[in-house]
């Protein structure tokens, strides 16, 4: 009886059962092969003649022509550029190449664009083929949102890699290009690049490799100052408007003081000329980036003429000449690349931009185009911002050196906890910490001076690349002064820790402090980015149209839940200002009462209160005791 009823059971199962499904649909990959030939170290046999015509900047559109020697018939792959130097990342614009039209004696020549590099263009070179002549535009942004701005009915910044194609296979320092250029009536421009005889309107400049001519920008326009910095080093300013060139006596002299005490720290020079670019503008898209023998730099249309409230922009142009020799001439291993296709590791920007951005700080100051107290206000916020980042108890601070790869400097809704590219700043204050020990633990005798010498003064006048690795960084260290450098640095850069570097502050006879009123540069800062930073009190930061631009994870205004991109319209009562928001957070400190904010977040209006009672709060460095500063020591100028 009990076998029959599990029998009849094992039936009623089968039959409620559901039914066995066949197998789902399950394709797979497709291969990826890669039918671009790499780079290898022959050259390229012939010319590339390039000819660029930026006439229309109306419209922003540059028009190109190109002619492309070739020996033989059969396949043959362009490149657009994508990996840029002093990018660090994918940033080619190739969505802004269009019009490409390619023949050969007269005759179309047909391309196909690679589907897995879209960067290249497959072409068949004919019989009897001697050139391919490219005929394209550049399109270039005429709206912020479409991109930075590189053309305006006053202004140029031409970057070569943007109306170029090269051929796959070689090495770019071995492909030869003799550019030319045409400009609207009446311009002139400036460039690192060797002018040859013009032909009317069009500049001709002398046969370079690929690579020279792509670190070789061009910024032209209708109103230019020229100014002589030192032999061979030159100060090229553009303008909107021809007041705006205006330079005191003063700025100029910190400026030739800039090379000069460049000089005395490398002891060699990376160029056989300079040619600082600079575009006082507000049409023209910011930029501060790196050549071997040139910048791009821009401030705003007053950076020069209302000179001293535009102090937060003075080290911009020490950073990118210090690149000269930091990043161009001393370059790391893994983001040398022979050609702009291989992708490039970022793993050593804490020192390519790191110590740059050191450098830049130190030079500004030895120069005279910040003076120590406005230097000491600007280490004093750095110092503040990243002691304060939260995010470096989960991140460390080796992992931002992916960011420029990784997000391409979006904006972010949590900083603080998100962090960015911290390898610049934070980096900065590592190589104070290192600078700081050595002049400790050497009496004064050696510092990160010294290092600088031994690790960039090589070879003067060379404007080729030497590479270098961690390894390399630590031995130059340990022939400065021996210690433990590997486990030094990579303590700092591979761990996570609750605050930032800061060993130097005392070292240096100083100590970070808080006070009710900011100082000159971070009021400076606040001015230029046309913000208010209540960063290190309610734990935000407003924009225009009382926007929140910024949020301190953690933090009052977080725990209230205020988040970027809200909107304050009201203060305990009263309509939203500035002024009133700082006297609130006064009024609040010492007692128990919040802040309320009324605030609009999307289409949603709350009531917040924000529980804060310490008051206004701005980061400063003040000295303590009465001895010899290892930190005045850095910042005095050399003789």
């Amino acid at each position: 009886m009990r076998s029959s009823l599990l029998a009849i059971a094992s039936c009623l199962l089968l039959a409620t059962a559901p039914a066995a499904h066949a197998a789902n649909s399950a394709p797979q990959p497709l291969a990826v092969v890669d039918t671009i030939p790499p780079a290898r170290d022959v050259a390229w046999p012939g010319t590339i003649r390039l000819a660029v015509d930026v006439s229309d900047v109306t419209r922003g559109i540059f028009r190109v022509k190109e002619s492309i020697p070739v020996s033989a018939a059969g396949p043959l792959v362009l490149l657009f550029p994508k990996w840029l130097p002093g990018d660090h990342q994918p940033s080619g614009e190739i969505e802004k190449l269009v019009g490409l039209k390619i023949s050969a004696g007269g005759k179309p020549v047909e391309w196909r664009r690679d589907p897995v590099d879209v960067y290249a263009f497959h072409v068949t070179v004919p019989e009897g083929a001697g050139a391919l002549d490219l005929d394209f535009q550049f399109v270039s942004a005429t709206a912020d949102n479409q991109g930075r701005i590189v053309a305006t009915p006053d202004m140029v910044n031409l970057q070569w890699n943007s109306v170029a194609l090269y051929p796959a296979g070689y090495f770019v320092r071995n492909i030869t290009f003799d550019p030319s250029l045409t400009l609207p009536a009446g311009w002139t421009a400036a460039t690192a690049l060797d002018a040859a005889p013009a032909e009317g309107a069009t500049l001709r400049y002398k046969p370079v490799p690929f690579d020279v001519l792509v670190d070789s920008p061009v910024y032209a326009g209708r109103y230019r100052r020229t100014e002589t910095l030192a032999e061979g080093v030159r100060l090229n300013v553009f303008a909107d408007r021809p007041e705006q060139l205006a330079m005191t006596p003063d700025v100029l002299a910190a400026h030739r003081s800039l090379v000069a005490q460049a000089v005395k720290l490398f002891g060699a020079q990376h160029y056989d000329h300079y040619d600082f670019l600079l575009a006082v503008t507000d049409r023209l898209g910011g930029i501060g980036l790196e050549h071997h023998r040139s910048s791009e730099n821009s401030g705003d249309g007053d950076f020069l003429t209302n000179w001293k409230n535009s102090v937060a922009g003075h080290d911009l142009l020490p950073h990118e000449y210090t690149h000269s020799w930091n990043g161009k001439f001393r370059r790391p291993a893994d983001l040398w690349t022979p050609d702009y296709r291989q992708p490039m590791r970022d793993s050593l920007l804490w020192v390519y931009e790191g110590q740059t951005q050191f450098w830049g700080y130190v030079l500004a100051a030895r120069s005279g185009l910040l003076s120590k107290e406005e230097t000491l206000g600007a280490l004093a916020m750095t110092a503040a911002v990243y002691d304060t980042r939260v995010g470096r108890t989960w991140r460390p601070l080796i992992d931002t050196t992916n960011d420029p790869i990784m997000a391409d400097r979006p904006p972010l809704a949590w900083r603080s906890w998100q962090r960015s590219e911290d390898y610049y700043s934070e980096g900065q204050l590592v190589w104070l910490d290192v600078d700081s020990l050595i002049r400790e633990k050497s009496g004064g005798r050696k510092s990160l001076d010294d290092f600088a010498r031994a690790f960039f003064g090589l070879t003067d006048r060379d404007y080729g690349e030497v590479t270098y690795t961690f390894d390399d960084v630590v031995a130059t260290l340990n022939t400065v002064m021996p210690y433990d450098w590997a486990g030094f640095l990579r303590q700092r850069l591979d761990k996570t820790s609750e605050h930032a570097p800061l060993d130097w502050v005392a070292r240096g006879g100083y100590r970070l402090t808080y006070a009710e009123e900011p100082t000159t540069y971070f009021k400076a800062a606040e001015s230029d980015r046309k913000i208010k930073d209540l960063t290190f009190s309610i734990g935000l930061v407003i924009g225009k149209g009382a926007r929140v631009t910024s949020v301190q994870w953690d933090g009052p205004a977080f725990q209230a839940g205020i988040t970027v991109g809200s909107e304050i319209l009201a203060v305990n009562g009263r309509t939203y200002d500035d002024d009133l928001l700082k006297d609130a957070i006064k009024a609040a400190k010492g007692g128990t009462k919040p802040i309320t904010l009324l605030i609009k977040q999307g289409e949603v209006y709350r009531s917040v209160d924000v529980q804060w009672n310490g008051g206004l709060r701005y980061p400063r460095l003040e000295r303590v005791g009465g001895g010899a500063s290892t930190l005045d020591a850095l910042l005095a100028p050399r003789s």
